[in-house]
């Protein structure tokens, strides 16, 4: 898609936090070109409560993506939304919520993918931009590995790698495009295990997980009632959330990613990484006339006048 996006519609969802368990309204909002995607914490009015979605303002990425303003105010859990908002060409989008924490709906990223077409994609008048991978870059840190590297689409590869039965080691690739990321990624649904719950919630978190919202497993078994969507969930969810994670790049991406028992902190490293090399990337702007050939605009680190 050659020109930028928004959301057509305001729209709206109730929900639970995964980890803080508060019952939140998140909306939907449309938004201008240039604009990016951008968190408002409407219940915050004391300083300044909107978060620009970007890679530079995460905070903690311990047991999920959590993006914060230089005031503090910060939105977690934030990575299913935004795979939604990439799987669908989501561009630019303000997003009001009531409190600390994106809710996690059924755990995966369908009901945000239903949301956003509730509200319908309309195309803006402004040129799209993508970033482009000119040169690879890698994060390893003991077994677990993750890169980005030069290619012509934006394709995901994913391994991991459990002592539970009932996930084992678990590899899957794909092309991500919207249909691709609707009909085999927004469905696969968080994973979590039982001996764990005791542990995080003692540390405030998990306080809103539940079978209904999550995919728990005891004794290598699944315990949710039908078991899992896909004999690979977890491995696609792994994936759900490195979509999500990257999508905090500001940019659609063209180049492959490739991750190996990685999660949320190795992407968002990869993402520093990548940007701290002015080499590695390059922002260009699509061609309406001829997508997806590219036009080079010009480059001034993370943020970009138009050419």
């Amino acid at each position: 898609m050659p020109f930028q996006t928004s959301v057509r519609n305001r729209m709206s969802c109730i929900g639970v936090g995964l980890h803080t368990g508060v019952h939140v309204e998140m909306t939907l909002v449309p938004a201008s070109a240039d604009s990016g995607i951008r968190f408002r914490r409407i219940d915050v009015t004391d300083r300044p409560n909107l978060i620009p979605a970007q890679f530079d303002n995460v905070g903690a990425t311990g047991y999920g993506t959590v993006v914060q303003n230089d005031a503090g105010v910060s939105v977690s859990t934030v990575e299913h939304l935004m795979a939604a908002l990439s799987g669908l060409g989501v561009d630019n989008v303000t997003i009001e919520i009531d409190g600390p924490e994106v809710p996690v709906m059924d755990g995966s990223a369908a009901p945000f993918v239903f949301l956003i077409e509730c509200a319908g994609v309309k195309e803006l008048s402004r040129p799209r931009r993508a970033l482009v991978i000119r040169e690879k870059v890698e994060i390893v840190d003991g077994d677990k590995k993750v890169g980005l590297y030069p290619a012509d689409r934006f394709s995901v590869t994913f391994e991991i790698d459990f002592e539970a039965d009932a996930i084992g080691r678990q590899f899957r690739a794909l092309e991500v495009t919207e249909s691709s990321f609707k009909s085999q990624i927004a469905r696969a649904r968080t994973f979590g295990f039982l001996h764990e719950v005791e542990y995080l919630n003692k540390r405030g978190l998990a306080r809103g997980a539940s079978l209904d919202n999550a995919v728990v497993l005891s004794d290598g078994k699944v315990l949710n009632r039908g078991g899992v969507r896909f004999g690979d969930e977890f491995v696609r969810h792994k994936i759900l959330d490195a979509i999500g994670d990257l999508a905090l790049a500001g940019f659609p991406i063209q180049g492959a990613y490739r991750a190996v028992r990685a999660g949320h902190t190795l992407n968002n490293q990869l993402l520093r990484t990548l940007f701290d090399r002015d080499q590695a990337y390059e922002i260009v702007t699509l061609s309406p006339a001829m997508a997806p050939a590219y036009v080079p605009a010009h480059k001034d680190g993370l943020r970009l006048a138009m050419a």
